[in-house]
């Protein structure tokens, strides 16, 4: 892998972890539905009038867009909105993986390997550390909430298995312009049209300036690289730069946002990435050992 190529992977991972921090800073002037309505609204207009629409049926793409944008982010901001951290919302959200691992033995007969069982059992172990810490800035109801995002991200990943290979920042766009209007729709019923209005008519340089990086950095330029990156290279040699993410999250909240950095957090996010590196490195070492 080149070093041009790394760095490009290093850039995503970093745009992703510092998201977290952005999506707090955005949820302190826009409702949770209103801002998962901006990010999709523009990430799918106006791209979705030059990007053809993936070649996969559009209720497949239809599904993606709703359950892989508009349930996992509206319960990721509803969630971090309702107190969840910034660092510990990026933690949280990777046991998509651990969701996937599992619906993947049930959907598609997938056999579960022990190296995915211990890495669950390591990583869930860590958010326990988690659950018994919660008050304060962390609640209950924010906990289950980006948990049930997590899951969110799992059936999406499902869905896309289901859709194939095909042109991932079309399916993105496409599903973009899937999620928003139930989002703008669920905000007008709940919060009331002039809520609504009123938000977008007194929007500080600071709540835009964080929808326009959600949208065009950590969305579009995020999703876009990411896709070249896994056209180019082995999706083992890309996907453990994922594992970097909710370090930098962490990182980034702690340092611009002065989120508590104590023990417990710190040993709960080093039991989550030694799960999830186990459930993606295990299989590939024990291999390689047996070969030898």
């Amino acid at each position: 892998m080149q070093l041009f190529n790394i760095i490009l992977a290093l850039l995503v991972v970093i745009i992703w972890g510092f998201n977290f921090v952005v999506i707090k800073v955005g949820l302190e002037e826009i409702s949770p539905l209103l801002l998962g309505f901006a990010r999709f609204f523009l990430t799918s207009i106006p791209a979705v009038f030059f990007i053809k629409k993936p070649s996969a049926p559009f209720k497949m793409v239809a599904w993606y867009g709703l359950v892989m944008f508009a349930l996992q982010f509206s319960l990721l901001f509803i969630g971090m909105y309702a107190g969840v951290t910034p660092g510990l919302a990026s933690l949280l959200l990777q046991l998509q993986v651990f969701f996937t691992v599992l619906l993947a033995t049930l959907f598609f007969r997938e056999k579960l390997h022990f190296w995915q069982i211990l890495g669950a059992l390591v990583s869930f172990s860590g958010i326990a550390f988690v659950a018994m810490n919660l008050g304060g800035n962390i609640t209950l109801t924010g906990f289950l909430l980006v948990i049930g995002a997590a899951a969110s991200w799992g059936v999406g990943n499902v869905i896309s298995k289901k859709i194939g290979k095909v042109n991932m920042v079309s399916l993105v766009i496409w599903g973009s312009l899937i999620a928003w209007p139930p989002l703008l729709a669920i905000s007008f019923i709940v919060e009331g049209a002039d809520k609504v209005l009123y938000t977008f008519q007194h929007l500080t340089w600071l709540s835009g300036g964080a929808v326009l990086y959600i949208t065009y950095l950590s969305t579009l330029f995020g999703f876009g690289v990411w896709s070249w990156l896994l056209h180019h290279h082995p999706l083992g040699t890309i996907a453990p730069f994922t594992l970097l993410v909710p370090i930098f999250g962490i990182l980034s909240s702690v340092l611009v946002l002065g989120e508590p950095l104590q023990s417990w957090k710190v040993l709960a996010a080093i039991l989550v990435i030694i799960g999830l590196c186990i459930n993606l490195l295990g299989p590939k070492m024990f291999a390689k050992a047996s070969k030898k």
